[in-house]
């Protein structure tokens, strides 16, 4: 793809946790976590300041452990102390490739990273730092998505984008389906109505109603993010209805 020059200034990016585990079973593959590096890093050098969540499913998955028998809120809890683990290693990723990246934590563990403060983000953000934010909001019951949400109204972002596996968000399962139907636009009201699962119901809400539009991209293909983030009709974005 030609050089495009960013139509978003501020972005923040929800990646799964799958996204840094390769074609390994469980944990992080360094070649799949170095790649996501290498993406981010072409466009923070193109101007954007950039923003992460990242999920914790490739290490814990608390709703699994809550089978076993484990309490909702101390399995909560380890959810977000793995996506900790995530944003560490992504933190050094990006510092090898030159880029400047700091871990913010929604709990306080700032013997390793620092607590997040909406002031020092924004700080971060402007001086071209990515800021990584871990823990999800600090609380039990939410979601990495609620967090990414949240954190994207309170970072004033241009644009979420949300990379996963598939190329933007269908009607059905395109792996039950193959032929399934990919839609290109949609309006938050229409992933609540179809029940469509992009993200969870708070997650959708928070960003309907504070006006953020949605990208979602499969974060494996080729160029996806770059063209996201330069405005071109990528995956599938969702609006908010005037």
């Amino acid at each position: 793809m030609s050089e495009v020059s960013p139509v978003y200034h501020r972005v923040l990016l929800k990646l799964s946790g799958e996204a840094l585990m390769g074609n390994t079973a469980f944990g992080i593959d360094a070649i799949s976590v170095n790649r996501v590096a290498q993406a981010l890093c072409h466009i923070i050098q193109k101007g954007v300041q950039l923003a992460l969540v990242i999920g914790g499913g490739n290490i814990f998955r608390g709703v699994s452990l809550k089978a076993t028998g484990i309490e909702k809120v101390s399995a909560d809890y380890m959810g977000m102390l793995a996506t900790v683990i995530n944003g560490l290693a992504m933190q050094s990723a990006l510092q090898k490739t030159g880029i400047e990246a700091r871990v913010m934590s929604a709990i306080h563990i700032d013997a390793i990273c620092e607590n997040y403060t909406h002031r020092e983000a924004i700080s971060h953000l402007e001086k071209k730092r990515v800021v990584i934010f871990v823990a999800g909001t600090g609380n039990p019951f939410f979601t990495t998505d609620s967090a990414a949400s949240l954190r994207a109204i309170e970072m004033d972002a241009d644009l979420m984008i949300k990379a996963t596996k598939v190329d933007g968000v269908y009607a059905i399962d395109p792996k039950i389906d193959p032929k399934a139907h990919r839609f290109s636009r949609l309006s938050y009201n229409e992933v609540i109505q179809k029940k469509l699962g992009v993200m969870d119901t708070t997650a959708v809400i928070l960003c309907r109603d504070n006006k953020i539009p949605l990208r979602v991209i499969n974060m494996n293909k080729v160029d996806a993010l770059d063209r996201a983030i330069s405005g071109f009709d990528e995956g599938t974005l969702i609006y908010s209805e005037e």
